[in-house]
């Protein structure tokens, strides 16, 4: 019951909140964070360069559409007033004026009433407007006005206090504050006869329109002038411009009056049908108080307010529904009744008519979407579905949240997609038809048929579902991307294009193919319409894709898609994600957004030729083309198209020629981290289907400081002095490493000398041990030779001996005698046993000798065995049978073969070898 008392008590504040809520051209709003300026703006023109300038009191601030620039004057007084006129912007302030150019991306000032006693120094004039008449440029204050021809300042005094002067019909008219309107005839003033009502008024506009003069007082409304009678406009809107304070009024073009007050913002009225919409601060303007009103070259507005600067687009197709109170909520559908919209959004469904915006009872709560069918509306909503026809909502069905609605391409049924399932009503005449899907109880947000008895069915979470029913709704239910080996399968999107059914799955297109029944890639879309994260139909060929973040409308001409961008300005923070729809209006096309909707007539290219133009800074200081740059510079790019409407220009940029188009986000591009050498950045303007050049610049990054000529001497002479410090570092290792060298040879001499010292002493060792050996065996057989040579002749002795005792008889005894004799002598094998056993003791000397001296006799080598066993001739006659003369003249004779010397003695030379 509270809950209830508090709905109604919402739906009738809504209907007191809201009234003057409407359909109102895009308005873009500047605060001074934006331009960092002062509060008031008391003059606005476009310059010839399309830049548009303000008068913003201590400052003259220029914007280009990419940066805003403010500059003060020499003074620093108050700039009240400006005007064009060719390159040069004039201005009007405190005791001066003069003019503005721009050269090197800064704006300059030259005074034109400086040093001329232009001024009088007891009156505080100001030039509080600027204007151009008859080849003559006028600065007036409200006490006089200064003419000047480009030479010459002449002053003409008033002997009145005036508002504002106003060129009309080739005349200057002067509007005094309290006599009337005059007129300034070859410098004389002239009182305009028949404008007695506009005396004691303060006039702030005099317009032109049509045959009809306009006067726009500040509290008394507006007064027009028709066949020389002056009378009060007879229009109900003047009276409400009585008490708003008119301030400021301007005619433009497509017979629209703009009148701009000092408590109730601008009115945009429409003299076709003399319907009005008033912006304020109630809707979108920052300030109810209209200083001033200036048309740029696409006809939309810019409005001077007491604190901050709007931009209206009153010329463009884009219209904004917008509650700024928060009470609609997010709008997630729209429908166009006969007069005004229905809504559905996250509160409720609400009903604009006539001005007025009221919650249709009954209906708090998630509301997801809005179909017409026949003159009657199916409203899902998250406690059911509801129809509303005739004034009447009465609910339909009970099955919870119905997101979405879509019509069967083979019949005249409808689809409705739910929390729990699909819904099919099968006659649009009685919606009460319907039958429920079963088998799929899941939650469904996105439902299309092109086959009979086939629907296709998307997963608010994740899946695609292929449903086939027979006539009785029995199903069969195929999760397709299960099949198909799509792992990542959330959020699917399905989309109908020309009979022909897509699925958006994981940032790829897909179509099914009936043969494999499976899903393959789609070509023709992929290449066309990478990373769109929503798309959404309108007709057969065009529809609306989300990439990147930005809207783009698509105009599907044959098999080639035209693009066009809708600017990101219009949507930026407002678009429900995941909740994209469009909606037909007559002409024109809703888009839900958050808090609204906007209006738009979607053309197929609807984007200004563009003419762009470069500057580019670096640290701010601006930089011509092919100019070289410092190396890990940051370099801005403004890229100015002078356009601030709808029909801004999509651009794109490429770095070098690359292939790829990045797109010129806010007007800028910084590049920084380039590497060394030229470069270059080509803009491009996409038209919608091709990409068109239209400006670039080249450049030339420097060398880093560390690649510098005298860097590269610093490196040089430091590789040289490193080479230096390495070469003496080798020299040094090297003679130290001769050094060791040294000393390791000396060590390794040392130890060899000690090796061969150990050597040779080990080899005398061997050597004397073998000479003893030898000594040795001869002493053995001299030993041994001595040893039989004695017991031979003791045995002979013996029996000589024997033989004298037992014989007496001479004859018989020199007979036994001579016989033990010749015993001794027959006893010749046991001597030559002897000679060999010799001669095997001494082997090896016998053939080293025998090779030394090849020409040796046998008994020269028995020889030269005695001698090396160092016996004496005596004792070698008897072991040769000789005498001792015998081995003495044998002994020469040896050593005339050995070749001797006398000095070299026999004996040792033999026991050398």
């Amino acid at each position: 019951m509270k809950t209830k008392l508090f709905y109604i008590i919402i739906s009738v504040f809504l209907t007191i909140s809201l009234s003057a809520q409407e359909l109102l051209p895009f308005v873009e709003n500047y605060n001074k964070s934006n331009y960092q300026g002062d509060n008031q703006i008391w003059n606005i023109v476009q310059g010839k360069d399309n830049a548009i300038y303000f008068a913003n009191n201590n400052y003259l601030l220029r914007y280009d559409g990419v940066k805003w620039e403010k500059y003060t004057l020499p003074n620093k007084t108050i700039i009240r007033s400006i005007m064009v006129e060719g390159d040069k912007i004039y201005s009007g302030s405190y005791q001066e004026f003069g003019y503005w150019y721009r050269k090197d991306a800064k704006m300059h000032y030259v005074s034109v009433s400086k040093g001329k006693d232009v001024f009088d120094a007891n009156n505080n004039e100001e030039i509080w407007k600027i204007f151009k008449f008859k080849n003559n440029i006028y600065f007036q204050s409200f006490n006089g006005i200064f003419r000047y021809d480009g030479k010459l300042i002449k002053e003409i005094k008033l002997p009145f206090l005036i508002s504002y002067c106003f060129v009309v019909d080739n005349q200057l008219l002067i509007a005094s504050v309290e006599k009337g309107v005059f007129k300034l005839n070859n410098d004389k003033i002239e009182k305009v006869n028949g404008l007695s009502l506009l005396e004691n008024n303060v006039i702030h506009a005099i317009q032109k329109y049509k045959d009809k003069t306009y006067f726009f007082t500040k509290k008394h409304g507006v007064f027009v002038l028709e066949n020389n009678v002056l009378s009060p406009w007879r229009k109900g809107l003047n009276e409400i411009l009585k008490s708003a304070n008119i301030n400021v009024a301007q005619f433009i073009k497509n017979d629209k009056l703009i009148i701009g007050t000092v408590n109730d913002g601008v009115y945009l009225l429409d003299l076709k049908d003399d319907s009005y919409k008033n912006i304020n601060r109630n809707n979108v303007l920052m300030n109810n108080s209209i200083l001033c009103i200036g048309l740029d070259k696409e006809n939309n507005l810019w409005l001077g307010l007491d604190n901050g600067i709007a931009h209206i687009e009153v010329n463009s197709p884009i219209s904004i529904f917008y509650d700024s109170s928060g009470i609609l909520g997010s709008v997630y559908s729209v429908a166009s009744i006969p007069n005004g919209y229905m809504m559905a959004s996250n509160h409720g469904v609400f009903k604009y008519e006539n001005k007025k915006l009221k919650m249709i009872p009954g209906t708090q709560g998630q509301a997801w979407d809005i179909s017409e069918i026949k003159n009657q509306y199916l409203i899902g909503h998250n406690e059911g579905t509801y129809v509303y026809k005739n004034g009447a909502f009465n609910k339909l069905s009970s099955i919870n949240g119905g997101w979405n609605l879509s019509k069967s391409a083979i019949s005249n049924t409808y689809l409705q997609a739910t929390y729990s399932g699909v819904v099919i009503y099968t006659n649009a005449d009685d919606l009460n038809q319907k039958n429920f899907i079963t088998g799929l109880l899941k939650p469904i947000k996105y439902l299309a048929q092109n086959s009979k008895n086939e629907i296709w069915a998307a997963d608010i979470n994740r899946g695609l579902y292929r449903i086939v029913y027979n006539d009785n709704y029995e199903t069969k239910v195929d999760n397709v991307t299960q099949r198909s080996n799509i792992k990542n399968d959330f959020g699917v999107k399905i989309f109908e294009f020309r009979n022909e059914i897509l699925f958006l799955i994981d940032n790829s297109w897909y179509t099914y193919n009936s043969i494999t029944n499976k899903l393959e890639l789609n070509e023709l879309f992929n290449s066309n319409f990478k990373n769109v994260s929503d798309i959404v139909g309108i007709d057969e060929n065009h529809f609306m894709v989300l990439q990147n973040g930005l809207l783009y409308h698509i105009y599907a001409k044959e098999s080639k898609f035209i693009r066009n961008s809708i600017q990101e300005k219009y949507y930026k923070g407002k678009i429900i994600n995941n909740n994209l729809k469009v909606f037909k209006d007559k002409k024109n096309y809703l888009l839900n957004l958050d808090d609204g909707f906007i209006s738009l007539e979607l053309k197929d290219n609807n984007k200004q030729k563009a003419d762009v133009k470069l500057e580019v800074f670096v640290d701010n200081i601006l930089k011509s083309n092919s100019e070289k740059i410092k190396h890990d510079s940051e370099l801005r790019i403004d890229v100015i198209s002078g356009i601030y409407g709808i029909s801004k220009p999509d651009l794109f940029f490429r770095i070098n020629d690359k292939k790829e188009f990045i797109p010129v986000k806010d007007g800028e591009i910084f590049m920084n981290t380039l590497s060394s050498g030229s470069h270059s950045i080509s803009i491009y303007n996409n038209n919608g289907l091709s990409y068109d050049k239209v400006a670039d610049y080249q450049f030339v990054v420097a060398n880093p400081w560390y690649f510098s000529v005298w860097m590269i001497l610093v490196y040089l002479i430091l590789v040289a002095f490193i080479l230096y410090l390495y070469y003496k570092w080798n020299k040094m290792k090297y003679i130290q490493k001769l050094k060791l060298q040294k000393e390791e040879l000396k060590h390794q001499k040392a130890i060899l000398e000690m090796e061969l010292k150990a050597e040779n002493e080990l080899n005398i060792q061997e050597y004397e041990k073998h000479i003893l050996e030898l000594e040795l065996q001869t002493k053995s057989s001299e030993v041994a030779g001595k040893s039989l040579s004695i017991a031979k002749q003791s045995e002979m002795i013996e029996n000589i001996q024997n033989i004298l005792e037992t014989e007496s008889d001479l004859n018989k005894l020199k007979s036994e005698i001579k016989k033990a004799i010749k015993i001794n002598a027959a006893n010749k094998h046991e001597w030559e046993i002897f000679e060999t056993n010799l001669n095997q003791i001494h082997n090896e000397f016998i053939v080293a000798l025998s090779k030394k001296f090849p020409n040796l006799t046998p008994k020269d080598i028995k020889l030269c065995v005695y001698l090396k066993m160092n016996l004496s001739s005596k004792e070698i006659a008897p072991l040769m049978n000789i005498s001792f003369r015998g081995v003495e003249l044998h002994r020469y004779r040896l050593r005339k073969k050995l070749g001797l010397s006398q000095e070299e003695t026999l004996s040792k030379f033999l026991l050398s070898i």
